[in-house]
């Protein structure tokens, strides 16, 4: 029996970079040899073992044969005479084929140190088209490794379209989609992994929404970019800079995916696509099985970024709708990662970068004034049913006007109308 430390541990200390977790592979044995030396089994799918005092998981070298559709048609063999070299060629990249023995030599039989030094994500062996959720693992570790420097190999790129064009993309479930989608979006360049699928000609499988927003022109004068893909991945990186939270980062992707079902005739203006993106969103959210908060502030993105662009020009009574509409008096942390996607949005343009956007701040004093209205006062003083919900809505309008006034004086016009919220 031997054992040797393999994928992401050997990869991570050659790049020195910090090693999170350290996985083994053990040649020569057998389950129930690693059971009598302490072992204990975990996974019901191939045998797996934690190390009796390390707790670090050991698996038996294996070999794998396409046998179904997926990530999950395939037979295992775990035969003891499978050497460390069958089990490294079974892997995706060769990045990811290198291990080490106890006395820290390299076993590289792929070249996967060459490909790291040259900043290459390279497939180990033509069995990589095998397994459709390579592709977006490809593309997270294009997105982990950017600022390094890695690419994709173009071969390796080629390899993926041929996936796409299998259809085998189909057979990946929502979870591996979303896990592997989630783990990108919590990288330094989550854009990357977007646009490699987008390479890979995946993106219009995995997220067609989005997909659809490429080619799609908006108005130069507010978007220079002027392609709505692109703007949308110009947002995604603007809310890597504000924010390390993951639903920031979804929200501000696809906010505006009713852009993408705008009569090409109205082009390049999109009247209303707020509203024709609710429901993009949330097929979106709900195929992917999005958690609740990153289906909620999508949705909120989508439906309010307008309002909240255009907040020092709404009429109070319009500014009081915008924030019970998101429900921000319950949820004032949910609304400041909305006014964080916002932001995002409106700084994901060229040239637009490092543009202050005092909206968020305004609206952050819009709510702190609606905030100093207290419903158990009211109550105290006798107001009940339909009249307290009145009477909590006028003092709040009355609130924002008194802000609004002390905010900019010189600007103040009294404002008894209201504006649509749609």
């Amino acid at each position: 029996m031997q054992r040797y430390l393999v994928g992401g541990a050997v990869r991570d200390a050659l790049l020195g970079l910090p090693v999170k977790d350290r996985d083994w592979v053990v040649v020569g044995s057998t389950p129930e040899q690693m059971l009598e030396q302490g072992y204990q089994q975990v996974g019901a799918d191939f045998p797996v073992f934690l190390h009796p005092d390390s707790k670090e998981e050991h698996a038996l070298a294996r070999t794998e044969r396409k046998n179904g559709k997926g990530y999950t048609g395939f037979i295992c063999d775990f035969s003891p005479d499978i050497s460390l070299e069958d089990d490294l060629l079974r892997r995706d990249l060769t990045i990811n084929a290198m291990a080490m023995d106890d006395d820290g030599a390299l076993v590289d039989p792929f070249n996967g140190r060459q490909d790291l030094e040259a900043r290459i994500l390279r497939h180990v062996s033509p069995a990589f088209t095998e397994d459709p959720l390579r592709v977006l693992r490809v593309a997270r570790f294009a997105s982990r490794y950017a600022d390094l420097g890695f690419t994709v190999a173009p071969e390796t790129l080629q390899l993926m379209q041929d996936i796409q064009a299998s259809g085998e993309l189909k057979a990946l479930t929502a979870e591996r989609v979303w896990q592997e989608t989630v783990r990108a979006l919590g990288q330094k360049q989550p854009r990357v992994y977007f646009q490699v699928l987008k390479d890979a000609h995946a993106l219009q499988d995995i997220f067609p929404e989005l997909n659809a927003l490429f080619g799609v022109p908006q108005t130069p004068q507010y978007h220079p970019e002027v392609d709505t893909g692109l703007h949308s991945l110009m947002a995604l990186e603007q809310a890597c800079l504000l924010s390390e939270r993951e639903e920031v980062r979804f929200a501000a992707l696809i906010h505006d995916l009713g852009k993408g079902v705008t009569p090409q005739e109205e082009w390049p203006k999109h009247h209303n696509h707020e509203a024709a993106g609710v429901d993009l969103v949330k097929a979106l959210t709900e195929r992917v099985k999005a958690p609740k908060l990153f289906k909620e502030l999508a949705l909120m993105a989508c439906q309010y970024h307008t309002h909240c662009h255009r907040a020092l020009e709404l009429r109070a009574n319009t500014l009081v709708k915008l924030l019970q509409s998101c429900d921000a008096w319950r949820r004032p942390d949910r609304f400041e990662l909305f006014l964080l996607a916002c932001e995002a949005d409106a700084r994901g343009r060229t040239g637009w970068e490092q543009k202050p956007y005092p909206q968020a701040d305004y609206l952050r004093g819009v709510l702190e004034a609606c905030q100093q209205i207290q419903p158990q006062e009211l109550v105290a003083q006798g107001y009940t049913g339909a009249r307290l919900g009145e009477e909590i809505q006028r003092r709040r309008i009355s609130a924002v006007k008194r802000f609004k006034r002390d905010y900019a004086p010189e600007t103040y016009e009294d404002d008894d109308a209201d504006d649509s919220l749609t």
